[in-house]
């Protein structure tokens, strides 16, 4: 019987050793499975939250399409499910627009309800499409030449010759238009909206009609401009013939005052001719100014001249306010203007006219965003007669832009025979556009359309 017991005990004392050892890997299973299971739902919880801040990222834009001037709706918000229950929620910051960059910052943190403190933030550029994505923008009839290369979009409003080489699209609004002597039309005549020798069309590079492109919306309101300027800016009153503005590459300009112009000269403005100078003869320095730190803009209520080496981000304004019929002001461009870095930016907007002189240089380079509100970008026609200064200056050599044309008139760097020789301005035309302003512009210079997505990147 003690036997007997003894081996009852051994069996009880196996059933407890072996029983708790059970629960014990029971348990630690148990407690596996269930960590398991929660580091799986916060794994979902995790997916879900990027998905809920990107959720706020498309109400943002949604926002911003309905109502593009209104930044002040950063905050928190429900996200919810199909059947209208909570599933978390997104949190709205908002970053405004200012003179530097003209994008709107939008920073969208997300999390699920389950898990409030497993958070994720997604960070993106929304911006309106920068008018300086165009090497070349005009809302009339253009004829680009044999000698002319083109090194970007180009759009046109009117009608397009496109005898010239081109590596980008070209678009115009119209499905046909009437073809004029200006571009070699001699009697008038019906033609397609982009027409020419020009091997686009077999690259396929050629699409009308496409939507018209409002010049009246995307003119700047240069009242606005004036008063920043004015607030924080440079700005600078009527002053005789004008100023010189001479950009500088430590990051300042010179300013001169206009004392004399050279003699008048007759030159064809694509509407009549003009007799009247646009070259400076002399000059005395005015005072030398930082570029506004804050992208403020360089109001000149006046004429004004342009060249130099540019540093930094900078727009420059020539207008007359109140505004006076004929009298609007007007930007020259007295030599090279080039960028002293590749983050560099120049915008010159001219209230009338952008013009090149007849004393231009004989290789001229161009770095800037050029937009002439009510006029055009024009080198006139100046007749290559047997005196000076036409026999020296007439015909010049070869000028490349590296930035955008926008004009809302004629536009012309050379002047045609009807046999297609070049008999005034420049023999040898590229105009090539800035990718680094498509995305970073100059400061408030125009955009249009809705807000697109430029970049994204999780914090």
């Amino acid at each position: 019987m003690k036997v007997q017991c003894s081996m009852k005990g051994s069996v009880i004392m196996l059933t407890l050793v072996f029983g708790s050892v059970f629960l014990i890997l029971l348990s630690g299973l148990i407690g596996f499975i269930v960590l398991q299971y929660r580091q799986s739902m916060q794994r979902v919880g995790w997916n879900e939250s990027l998905h809920i801040a990107e959720a706020g990222l498309q109400y943002a834009r949604w926002h911003l399409a309905h109502a593009p001037e209104d930044y002040a709706f950063g905050g928190v918000y429900d996200f919810k499910d199909p059947e209208g229950g909570s599933v978390g929620s997104y949190e709205l910051s908002i970053t405004t627009p200012s003179g530097c960059d003209s994008s709107v910052r939008i920073a969208s943190t997300g999390w699920v309800l389950q898990f409030p403190n497993t958070k994720r933030t997604v960070q993106v550029k929304y911006a309106r499409p920068a008018l300086a994505r165009y090497a070349f923008l005009a809302n009339s009839n253009v004829w680009f030449g044999e000698s002319e290369t083109l090194k970007g979009p180009v759009h046109s409003n009117g009608g397009i010759r496109m005898d010239g080489t081109q590596n980008s699209l070209s678009t115009s609004a119209k499905q046909t238009y009437t073809c004029g002597e200006e571009q070699g039309c001699s009697p008038s005549q019906e033609k397609p909206g982009i027409w020419g020798e020009g091997e686009g069309q077999q690259e396929g590079l050629w699409q009308f009609p496409v939507s018209n492109i409002d010049f009246d919306g995307i003119t700047q309101d240069l009242s606005v401009l004036r008063d920043k300027a004015q607030a924080s800016g440079i700005y600078l009153g009527q002053l005789g013939l004008g100023y010189h503005v001479k950009f500088k590459n430590n990051g300042t300009i010179d300013v001169y005052r206009v004392k004399s112009l050279k003699q008048k000269v007759w030159g064809w403005d694509s509407v009549k001719w003009t007799n009247e100078s646009n070259d400076i003869n002399s000059e005395e320095f005015y005072q030398n100014y930082p570029l506004p730190v804050n992208c403020a803009p360089i109001f000149i209520a006046d004429n004004v001249w342009v060249d130099g080496v540019v540093q930094g981000k900078a727009t420059l304004v020539a207008a007359k306010i109140p505004e006076v019929s004929n009298k609007n002001a007007k930007i020259i461009i007295n030599g090279n203007i080039t960028y002293a870095q590749s983050d560099s930016v120049l915008g010159l907007i001219g209230q009338q006219d952008i013009l090149i002189p007849l004393y231009s240089p004989d290789q001229l380079q161009i770095h800037a965003s050029l937009l002439a509100q009510k006029g055009h970008v024009i080198r006139y026609y100046y007749p290559a007669w047997s005196q000076e200064p036409y026999r020296t200056y007439s015909l010049r050599n070869s000028i490349e832009t590296y930035g955008s044309i926008i004009t809302n008139t004629m536009w012309a760097f050379n002047w045609v025979e009807d046999d297609g020789d070049i008999i005034s301005g420049y023999r040898q035309t590229e105009m090539n556009y800035d990718a680094y302003a498509t995305q970073n512009p100059p400061p408030y210079f125009p955009v249009s359309g809705e807000y697109e997505f430029s970049s994204w990147e999780e914090l």
